[in-house]
């Protein structure tokens, strides 16, 4: 299964944020990378250069490659509704990324881990595919395995409130996706507009 298994920093040096999750890093050193560093005169970016920027950001921050990424933009772009906010949508709904922000893992990576390694269910299902797109009132849930698992559960983190869009039961240890969050609720710092312009020309 395809992923990024590089340097995280570096890639937050590049966009100059923590995309990949841990800053602890970052603020030593917020250079972008290169053997000069900050001292290398830059450019100001062009048109394409800041669309494909952006791309990347929202690639790198979901753990989606090219391939997927782009089949996610078709069916936005299918779908009623505005394309870059649709594209958002449709992210956010992966299985991996609902896990991470029910707050079961600390970082998306993780997630996908949980996913793969069939720890999670759907609707009372074994589901092991990151990228499954799930919709309003699915339950995700523990597996049977691992409800009880205690490392499973030491990478619980806590559902952060500000999601209204997902509700954590933890008396059952289930969570819900109540719907398609809307654009200005998700907190990724992503110019989807930049993207839909990108995969337009």
């Amino acid at each position: 299964m395809a992923r990024y298994t590089g340097p995280k920093t570096k890639i937050s040096r590049i966009f100059g944020e923590p995309i990949l999750g841990n800053a602890k890093y970052l603020t030593k050193n917020s250079n972008p990378p290169g053997q000069h560093g900050a001292a290398r005169k830059r450019k100001s970016l062009g048109e394409y250069a800041l669309q494909l920027k952006e791309k990347q950001k929202a690639k790198y921050t979901y753990g989606v490659l090219e391939r997927q990424f782009r089949k996610t933009f078709e069916e936005a772009a299918r779908i009623k509704g505005v394309t870059g906010e649709n594209l958002i949508k449709l992210l956010e709904a992966r299985l991996d990324n609902t896990v991470y922000r029910l707050g079961l893992t600390a970082s998306r990576p993780e997630a996908r881990q949980l996913v793969s390694h069939k720890h999670i269910t759907v609707n009372g299902e074994i589901v092991n595919v990151p990228s499954y797109q799930l919709k309003a009132g699915d339950i995700i849930g523990y597996a049977p395995k691992s409800v009880n698992n205690s490392s499973v559960l030491s990478k619980v983190r806590g559902k952060n409130p500000k999601f209204s869009w997902i509700d954590w039961n933890e008396t059952e240890k289930k969570g819900t996706f109540i719907a398609y969050p809307e654009r200005e609720s998700v907190p990724e710092n992503i110019k989807e507009q930049l993207i839909v312009e990108l995969y337009s020309k």
